[in-house]
């Protein structure tokens, strides 16, 4: 045996990580077969043990996270009842509690708290293809875990199947069954146990099939193995759903596709609340006030209005795209999209009754799906209607905003949306309340507190009751902070753009006042 040198690295084994799950005449893990049991080498002979005992908590050294909720103007602050003005709801006082500790953040928990932040940010955006997975738990837990993420919408074109008996019968299972597209299998056991088993695993497997592993150790060491042998995966314990819908969805994410796009879709409780108009100016504010860049999708075929909002008359729009959604391709998308700025895009509706409109929801589906590569943000304007297509749309939203005036016909339709989205996303945040329009002199309102509770919401925004800067702005094609830049409405929807975005406005450095000074003539 030779002596291994001062800087030999403790973890490499001598293998190249080439080795990926296929059948035993293409690609065998080992020169030999291995035994079915616990016999032969133990791999990790050479390693110290794997621990038993909970891992510690990898940021326990890091200062709290920042809230993602962003910081509210004082023009929001809330104020009494008996003058309804544009609020953002505030703790009660009951909840508030003594403010932390403050701790200066190093750089590395700096940047760990950056890439937690952008984490949160993108979750739940990718959408898993239609695959079929069989999913084999050891223990109860597991199984819900699996069943909660099956139902998931982002696992909505998936076929899933959940067997008893973990890693063992999963073995046993494909002795004379073909294997799905991914297959998900839990082991309790020690780490050499689960390796030998993972090696009779690899001599059923069809070849292209991919393998998740979700098991109890924590170790570095297991995991390089792992992936060495051509395992997809490894989850330790995971605490939610979303865990595993993510690793399942990042297996099939397109290497080509830089980013999928946030999905925020607006809808009125009735008609006429000022839900196209709010989505198209929290669309402007995204692009020009968080400076991220946006497209606009005016989904209201035969009455949108976002050509006009935004001043423009474009030749093709969305229809187009919807007529034709398999020819949609990043290069017709932005001949039809329309340049309202550095950062926005508008997709217009056409806007005209010469077309009854019959477009199917996959076709809705398709188009929308191939939009989020477009722009990390994409805003949806949809029509005061329900069909097959709006309620696809609603529940495969990132972001779903219900716009409402404070009345009863608008109180009884914004609870049915919230309840049917509620049911349909279980493992979403709720949707975001919009009460429009409140404080109309003479008119019977609805209080916004009881209007919350009824639906079991606080309202992410309160917008009183001002149709000056808006009339404004949609007789000019403006946006209300172009005409009135300093109104409760303008601070009110760039407090939505960066609640929603969980980004804030960029600092505008101020000219010094010797730099004119200097400044060529």
């Amino acid at each position: 045996m030779s002596t291994r040198p001062t800087d030999h690295d403790p973890f490499d084994l001598g293998f190249d990580a080439d080795d990926d799950f296929a059948s035993p005449g293409s690609d065998p893990w080992r020169t030999s077969a291995p035994a079915a049991g616990l016999g032969g080498d133990d791999p990790f002979a050479d390693f110290p043990p794997a621990r038993q005992s909970a891992p510690p908590e990898p940021f326990v050294d890091l200062a709290p996270a920042a809230s993602s909720v962003a910081a509210i103007p004082p023009a929001l602050a809330p104020i009494a009842p008996s003058a309804p003005i544009m609020t953002a709801p505030a703790p009660a006082a009951s909840q508030a509690t003594a403010p932390p500790p403050v701790i200066e953040p190093g750089p590395s928990q700096a940047l760990a708290q950056e890439l937690l932040a952008a984490a949160e940010a993108d979750m739940g955006e990718a959408a898993v293809p239609r695959i079929t997975i069989h999913a084999f738990c050891a223990r109860a837990e597991s199984v819900a875990l699996v069943e909660a993420a099956a139902a998931d919408r982002r696992m909505a074109r998936a076929s899933a199947s959940i067997h008893p008996g973990g890693l063992e019968a999963a073995v046993g299972y494909y002795q004379n069954q073909s294997t799905p597209s991914l297959v998900l299998v839990e082991s309790l056991d020690p780490a050499p146990r689960m390796l030998a088993l993972l090696d009779g695993l690899a001599q059923v497997c069809d070849p292209g099939t991919k393998v998740v592993v979700i098991g109890q150790t924590n170790d570095i060491a297991l995991y390089r193995e792992l992936m060495r042998r051509g395992v997809s995966e490894y989850l330790t314990q995971p605490q939610g759903p979303l865990q595993i819908i993510r690793a399942v969805s990042s297996l099939y994410a397109d290497p080509s596709a830089p980013f999928v796009g946030r999905q925020v879709a607006f809808v009125g409780a009735k008609g006429g609340v000022g839900s196209s108009t709010l989505a198209h100016n929290f669309a402007w504010s995204m692009a020009e006030r968080v400076q991220a860049a946006t497209v606009m999708v005016d989904l209201d075929l035969p009455f949108g209005t976002a050509g006009l909002d935004f001043n423009q008359d474009p030749l093709q729009g969305v229809l187009d795209a919807l007529t034709q959604p398999e020819r949609l391709d990043p290069v017709l998308m932005d001949r039809m999209m329309v340049r309202c700025g550095d950062r926005l895009s508008l997709f217009a509706a056409p806007g005209t009754l010469d077309d009854d409109y019959e477009i199917g929801a996959e076709a809705f589906e398709e188009v929308t799906q191939k939009i989020r590569g477009a722009a990390p943000f994409v805003v949806l304007d949809l029509p005061h209607s329900w069909s097959r297509w709006t309620r696809q749309v609603l529940i495969g939203s990132d972001d779903l905003v219900v716009v409402a005036t404070p009345d009863l016909a608008s109180l009884r339709n914004a609870k049915n949306i919230v309840d049917l989205v509620r049911q349909a996303r279980p493992n979403d945040a709720p949707p975001r309340l919009v009460l429009n329009q409140v404080g109309v002199p003479g008119r019977p309102e609805i209080p916004v507190k009881d209007f919350g509770e009824a639906l079991g919401l606080t309202p992410s925004l309160v917008l009183p009751f001002d149709p000056k800067p808006f009339g404004m702005a949609a007789n000019n094609g403006q946006m209300v902070a172009e005409v009135a830049p300093k109104s409760k409405a303008a601070e009110g929807i760039d407090y939505l753009a960066r609640l929603i975005s969980r980004r804030e406005a960029p600092v505008v450095q101020k000219a010094s006042v010797l730099s004119s000074l200097f400044k060529k003539k």
